[in-house]
Parts: structure tokens; C-alpha cells; sequence
């Protein structure tokens, strides 16, 4: 099932209707969603020879999301260290019907329970999720991709986070008639992801993919601000300054295969304006603050307009 409506093309431009418009099917911290505005300013699809696109930390999407909805490009490579995020994007590309089904019934009994029942039925599927996690043959698993997305949906603030086992520990949101299961959007993205390169492992993988055609964003775990925002539970891996600095290392070489990049992180400047690390790290290139809105520490009242990063190789 694909959601077709009839678009013109004009070179590698995709005018999408809102009808297979795709989205994130996942809630993602960190998400890029409320950030499109100001990084498709530095979309080069339109005005060079790029027709290659890679996202190395593709988290929940939202960038590549965009740049379906708008270009048809050649050649597009995606990758995590999360192996149960991208094993869903690998479900969602391969297994479609197979997730459809499984999800819309996860979705019609939850939603029929009542409370006493629905915490039951999570606490239930946050177990089989994690027994299935731990087992290692299982790479490209439809009901750990079903169950992941059922516990994103319905957990507290649709967050991932594991425990130093790697354990989802989450506990269940409070979500009344959460959706589930949107299944015009998922058919519709696996019909847009079938020739994307899906790879499991460090960012460090897609620089044979990389190349002077290449436009790159790269979002890593951000630098936290303080010392209670400190988020660092996607995987069972920390990215702590020394990561930051390997990655400036991976950065500079694959800037110098010609490829055009983009790289977002946090302005250490929020919190402390002695704080140069970044600005250091990245003096070579342009860093471009950008408004975004934030939890920079455990105190709710933190949450508001803060200054993020957008680091460029080009104007």
C-alpha cells in the first residue's frame, strides 16, 4: 500500500503533495523536527552537482524525512549505533506488511484496555522487547521493531533510554488514545526508503559512501550543558568530549573529499560563555547560532528558547 498522488518533477525536486507527505514515526529526544527551517537553508540540492545524501546519527529522521518529501537524489546512506532503531528502519523497508499487522494489533488491544490492563500490556511488551534486545541472532526482528515502536508511543515522553545493561527502562506514559499505528505513514515511508542504504554501526562507516556529490548532516548526542542534562542512555555507549573531538577528526577528512556538510550541536554558551570548545574545535568552519527549545537541565523551568550550533563547510 503506497498513498500516490501526482507530482511534478523539475531536475532532482520532488513537489510532494501532502497526501504521501512522510514524517517521523518515531518520538526522538533530540528530534530536528522544530530545526527544519533553519537547516534546509543549507540544503545544496538546488544549486550544485549534489545528488548524494548520508545522515551518520539518523536518530528519528526528521531531516531525511524532509529531504524525501522535497528531492528525488541517487543515492541516500543512513546509519545509528542504536541496533534497535535501525533495525525498525530495516522492518519498516523490507517487512512492511508483516509490521502493519503486528502493530495495528498491539494497538487495537491496548487501546481497548482499560488502565489497570493498558500498564499490564506495557510493562508485558517492555519485558518481551528487552528479552528479544538481548538476543544477538535476532538482527532484523519484526516484533522487536513492533514492540519498539508501541513503547515509543506509549511510554513517558516517548523517550529512549537504557540502562547500563541496555535494558529500555522507561516507564508507561499517560497518553489517552495515543496513535500507534499510522499506517498511511508508515507504508508510505517504506515506499520512499526501499533503495536507502540502512547500516548498523559507527559514523565512521559512511566515509566510503562519502564523496564530492555528498551533501552530509551530521547530529550527534549533544555536548550537555550542565551537569544534570547530561543524557547520554540512547545506547550503551557515553559520547563524551574525546568522541566529540574524534568526530571533528572524521569531520576534517571527509571535508576534504569535497563533500558539503552540516553538523548541529549544543552552544556551550547558554550556560557559560568562557566555554569556546566547540568554537575551538570548529575554527576552520562557520558556526551559525540557531533558536531551539530545549530542557537544558532537570528543572522544568529551564525548558524555553536556547541557543543551538550549525556548523557549515560552506556558506
Amino acid at each position: 500500500m503506497y498513498i500516490t498522488d501526482t507530482y511534478s518533477t523539475l531536475g532532482n525536486k520532488n513537489y510532494t503533495t501532502e497526501l504521501n507527505k512522510i514524517k517521523p514515526f518515531l518520538k526522538w529526544a533530540g528530534g530536528k523536527g522544530q530545526l527544519i527551517s533553519e537547516i534546509e537553508k543549507y540544503y545544496p540540492f538546488d544549486t550544485s552537482n549534489i545528488n548524494k545524501y548520508a545522515e551518520p546519527f539518523i536518530g528519528g529522521g526528521a531531516i531525511l524525512f524532509d529531504i524525501l518529501n522535497k528531492y528525488n537524489l541517487q543515492d541516500i546512506y543512513i546509519s545509528d549505533i542504536n541496533k534497535e532503531l535501525i533495525n525498525t528502519y530495516k522492518v519498516i523497508q523490507k517487512n512492511i506488511d508483516d509490521l502493519i499487522e503486528l502493530l495495528s494489533d498491539m494497538e487495537n488491544k491496548y487501546l481497548h484496555a482499560d488502565n489497570h490492563l493498558r500498564k499490564k500490556i506495557y510493562l508485558t511488551s517492555r519485558d518481551n522487547f528487552n528479552n528479544i534486545k538481548l538476543d544477538i541472532n535476532n538482527l532484523c526482528n519484526v516484533e522487536k521493531a513492533a514492540l519498539m515502536i508501541f513503547l515509543n508511543k506509549t511510554c513517558f515522553n516517548g523517550l529512549y533510554r537504557v540502562n547500563k545493561q541496555g535494558l529500555f527502562n522507561v516507564p508507561m506514559g499517560a497518553y489517552k488514545n495515543p496513535t500507534i499505528c499510522n499506517i498511511v505513514n508508515l507504508y508510505n515511508i517504506s515506499a520512499k526508503i526501499q533503495n536507502i542504504n540502512i547500516i548498523c554501526g559507527d559514523y565512521s562507516k559512511s566515509a566510503d559512501f562519502i564523496d564530492e556529490y555528498t551533501f552530509v548532516y551530521i547530529d550527534p548526542p549533544y555536548r550537555p550543558l550542565t551537569s544534570t542534562s547530561n543524557f547520554t542512555s540512547y545506547s550503551e555507549n557515553n559520547f563524551d568530549d574525546n568522541e566529540q573531538v574524534r568526530l571533528a577528526k572524521f569531520i576534517d577528512k571527509i571535508h576534504l573529499k569535497g563533500a558539503k556538510l552540516v553538523i548541529s550541536n549544543s552552544d556551550p554558551a547558554n550556560t557559560n560563555e568562557q566555554d569556546d570548545f566547540f568554537y575551538k574545535l570548529y575554527s576552520s568552519y562557520n558556526i551559525n547560532k540557531v533558536n531551539a527549545t530545549r530542557m537544558i537541565n532537570s528543572n522544568g523551568k529551564s525548558r524555553g528558547k536556547i541557543k543551538e550550533l550549525l556548523i557549515t563547510n560552506f556558506i
